[in-house]
């Protein structure tokens, strides 16, 4: 998710790539499922481009809060779901459309109290349901190994031991329980940022958010269940913001569209399964010129899109899809 909080004169903020995505799965029309709510940015867009109704599935009670002031003007075209998109199926089948947006929400991020920002003093939280293992819990119960596999794995951070042995060297003094403190450890470990680079500590929160939630398992979850809700012709559009989803998305259109993990010549017992997505476009669409002039955050955003075939939803080759793994997972 990508959105931010309505503003007070209620004017709904443009989610990235809303121009591209829309004009990708145009015409719009029949039932759609946006499987990342946030504030709403996607679902009004598909609504207003024509789109008869649209299940907003979101696993943060905050964001329906939010959406309170404003969703009543769609009446019961727009319907409100408490979930996570990995069992989408479970509340919809038939789609003419499924949008998942990955990107993290402003919403949350503005947040002090949520625990995601490392540029905000809060508890070290970090959960989208509100509810189960908080990132001050890993922080503080993890192993050493365990910690340095997370930042490494999820965050794509090099120096994940180092960072791992002071955390752990820290919380002997105290619990680290704050986004701050945390910062200011992966601060120490590191050396200062120069202009224009992104925070030392950008990618352990990173690590941490996505182990906290399970976003890889979402995302593998939430792309197969898409695969078994979608009626033939229906699309799904994904929108990414960093290389290992692409890559998982990617993967996992290429298993689904014949493109790979299909077998071999050296394998001629393996038969050949019927594809389950067409693709709209072979390369994945990113920003134009005008949205990064207007939001330099969309420069690492990517859409791909795919088209659902009246081939039978199969099994998934998970591994084939890059997903980092955890030892012991």
């Amino acid at each position: 998710m990508t959105d931010t909080v309505p503003t007070p004169d209620d004017a709904p903020h443009i989610p990235v790539l809303l121009r591209p995505l829309i004009k990708a799965v145009s015409p719009v029309s029949g039932t759609w499922l946006d499987g990342t709510f946030g504030a709403g940015g996607y679902s009004r867009a598909l609504l207003d481009a024509g789109a008869d109704k649209v299940i907003g599935v979101d696993r943060d009670p905050l964001a329906f809060e939010m959406a309170a002031p404003w969703a009543g003007q769609y009446g019961d075209r727009l319907e409100l779901v408490q979930g996570v998109f990995s069992r989408l199926d479970e509340y919809a089948t038939d789609l003419d459309g499924v949008v998942l947006d990955l990107g993290v929400s402003s919403m949350q991020l503005d947040m002090a109290e949520r625990g995601f920002s490392f540029m905000k003093e809060g508890p070290l939280d970090m959960r989208m349901s509100q509810q189960g293992r908080s990132a001050a819990d890993i922080v503080n119960e993890a192993s050493e190994s365990d910690l340095a596999d997370i930042l490494f794995h999820y965050g794509e951070e090099r120096a994940s031991r180092r960072i791992a042995r002071a955390i752990l060297r820290e919380r002997e003094i105290e619990p680290i329980t704050t986004t701050l403190r945390l910062a200011q450890i992966i601060e120490g470990c590191l050396p200062r940022s120069k202009p224009g680079q992104s925070h030392p500590a950008t990618r352990s929160f990173q690590a941490l958010r996505i182990a906290v939630n399970d976003e890889y398992g979402e995302l593998i979850g939430g792309l197969e269940a898409a695969e078994r809700a979608l009626k033939p012709g229906g699309q799904l559009a994904v929108v990414t913001f960093h290389s290992i989803e692409d890559r998982m998305v990617k993967r996992f259109f290429q298993q689904r569209s014949g493109g790979g993990g299909r077998g071999s010549r050296y394998a001629p017992e393996q038969q050949e399964e019927a594809a389950q997505f067409t693709l709209k476009t072979r390369k994945a669409i990113g920003p134009d010129d005008q949205e990064l002039a207007e939001n330099p955050r969309s420069r690492s955003a990517k859409l791909r899109v795919g088209i659902r075939t009246e081939a039978p939803a199969g099994p998934c080759d998970r591994k084939g899809l890059g997903m980092p793994m955890l030892k012991g997972k």
